[in-house]
């Protein structure tokens, strides 16, 4: 058995190539092999958000506090908030943060796969994040 304390693990800021904007990651575990599960928290000021990404093995996202907006590739925005648990599948594209005028923390768990666990892509533009872009 093992047990991390709270707190015994540094914070840092999500980096500008995944983030826009200012989010604070704190990581909770990260388990030796063969098991291959990953957790953190993710604590997005308002307006923040991911860039698009994949997750080779899929992301569950359970929402602590605060208010969210989460999207899939060609879906709509959805908006979500303290208790709610959102699955992305294996490879699905999708990007995920805070409302734009209030924070949201969530916890995030994911697998590594040949010890990758994030495919990041592009970010999610102003017009993407409100749900007013146009379709093509």
């Amino acid at each position: 058995m093992e047990i991390i304390r709270n707190g015994s693990q540094p914070s840092s800021l999500g980096p500008e190539e995944n983030f826009t904007g200012h989010v604070r990651r704190d990581p909770l575990f990260q388990n030796p092999a063969p098991s291959r599960m990953v957790g953190g928290l993710a604590t997005f000021d308002a307006g923040a958000r991911t860039v698009w990404h994949t997750h080779p093995v899929g992301q569950i996202l359970i929402v602590t506090a605060g208010f969210g907006r989460v999207q899939t590739w060609g879906g709509p925005v959805r908006e979500v908030g303290p208790g709610d648990i959102v699955w992305f599948s294996p490879g699905e594209k999708h990007w995920h943060g805070a409302s734009p005028k209030c924070g949201m923390s969530h916890i995030a768990l994911v697998e590594s796969e040949d010890g990758k666990t994030t495919d990041w892509m592009e970010p999610v533009s102003d017009e993407e994040f409100m749900g007013t872009r146009a379709e093509n």
